[in-house]
């Protein structure tokens, strides 16, 4: 299906203002990016980037007084995720290298601290992908998916204490479950086409039989138009915006998303 995806944020800086930006996707295996459109208002100078995940990173600095950023993007994407069940566990060491920072705990995905969980979880599945579905299950069942009802960030542990959550929040317990089996595990953010409340979205990803397949506790099935953003091994990785100094606070953050009936011309 073809997508075009938005995101508008609008600041007023009292000050000039350091920024990195994580908003362009880039072309993979299930999205292909056809045309972009990268808008600073007022113009300033932008120095682009890729971080050690392969994203696609912006430093600028915003002008005191009002600043915004938009960014549209038409996209092909695949109509649902693959899915693999019976897709076999991979051995740590026969995993790539790219692969490994994905095994490890990291600020808010204390895998260590879920050994015994994740393996009461997923007794009786068979090793990888089903261990990873039997996962998304248990935190669907026992967590309710409650839309912008967590602005603090809270990790793994803190999330597995709560009995609801965002995106974000259930991304992690799935990723730090995940680990605890040494299955590498990772942070996705970017546009779901299905969301309702439209907004940005997270899941994550997990690497089973050879390669990267997605996992979202949010929603019932895979269904939907994914278009991922950027990578990483949880939310401090996967920012869309980092800004440095005195805070600011956004005014205004629009995200839209609409199916094309037709390949953009």
């Amino acid at each position: 299906m073809w997508l075009r995806a938005s995101c508008l944020l609008e600041f007023d800086f009292p000050v000039a203002t350091p920024f990195l930006l994580m908003l362009r996707p880039r072309s993979g295996t299930q999205q292909w990016i056809a045309r972009e459109e990268y808008l600073l208002s007022p113009s300033v100078p932008a120095v682009e980037f890729t971080d050690p995940f392969g994203n696609l990173c912006q430093r600028l600095v915003g002008p005191s007084g009002p600043f915004s950023i938009r960014t549209t993007a038409d996209i092909e994407s695949a109509e649902e995720s693959d899915a693999a069940p019976g897709a076999p566990f991979v051995e740590v060491q026969d995993l790539p290298d790219s692969t490994l920072p994905f095994l490890l705990p990291s600020r808010y995905c204390e895998s260590d601290r879920f050994a015994e969980m994740a393996s009461k979880i997923v007794a009786g599945h068979w090793a990888g992908y089903d261990q990873c579905q039997a996962i998304v299950d248990y935190i669907r069942t026992t967590i309710q998916y409650a839309p912008g009802a967590g602005q603090q960030i809270i990790s793994a542990c803190e999330v597995n204490e709560n009995s609801q959550a965002v995106c974000r929040d259930m991304a992690h317990l799935g990723i730090a479950l995940c680990r605890a089996l040494s299955i590498p595990a990772r942070m996705v953010v970017g546009y779901l086409a299905t969301l309702q409340p439209m907004d940005l979205h997270a899941w994550f990803e997990a690497y089973v039989g050879g390669r990267w397949y997605t996992f979202d506790p949010t929603q019932q099935s895979l269904h939907g138009g994914r278009v991922a953003i950027a990578y990483g091994r949880d939310a401090a990785d996967v920012a869309v915006y980092t800004q440095f100094g005195d805070p600011v606070e956004l005014l205004r953050m629009e995200v839209r998303v609409e199916q094309l009936t037709s390949p953009p011309a």
